[in-house]
């Protein structure tokens, strides 16, 4: 069996059972500083922030703005302006980051995947050649480095 290793993520493995109740999502969406929060764009439904526990720099995270767990939750304008954010998102990481490839996509439910099950959100991880497959970075492979408020301003200077 391969072992996965993505040190970086320790934080968030080692947090999950100690956070504060509420939605951690729906925090983001609070009064502060945009910036120590990572949320790079506000919509008037939709929002994009960067992950703080990221695969790979640049790892971004389009939500709703209101606390749903399922597509079928929500309505029409915000379906629209979710998608339409999400397009500009893999416009953004694409014009800062300059990436081989993309991954979108999205973990309906504890047992696909999803580490926060009632708060929508599609996940952008900017990909390149050679350096892992979907799955967390694993042992043997080059991790592409990058400081997350360097990240934040490249892709932030996209959603002015």
């Amino acid at each position: 069996m391969d072992r996965l290793y993505a040190p970086w993520r320790s934080e968030y493995l080692t947090s999950t059972h100690e956070k504060a109740q509420g939605c951690v999502f729906c925090s983001i969406d609070e009064a502060g500083d945009d910036r120590v929060r990572l949320l790079l764009h506000r919509g008037a439904r939709a929002m994009v922030v960067m992950n703080r526990y990221p695969y790979n720099a640049g790892h971004l995270l389009v939500m709703p703005r209101a606390h749903l767990g399922r597509l079928d939750q929500l309505d029409a304008a915000s379906f629209g302006e979710l998608h339409a954010l999400l397009v500009r998102a893999i416009q953004a990481v694409e014009q800062a980051l300059e990436p081989h490839g993309i991954n979108v996509g999205m973990n309906l439910g504890h047992a696909a995947g999803a580490g926060i099950p009632d708060h929508l959100h599609y996940h952008v991880v900017p990909r390149w050649t050679g350096d892992t497959n979907f799955m967390p970075v694993t042992g043997e492979t080059k991790v592409i480095s990058q400081d997350l408020l360097a990240t934040y301003d490249l892709l932030k200077a996209q959603f002015v």
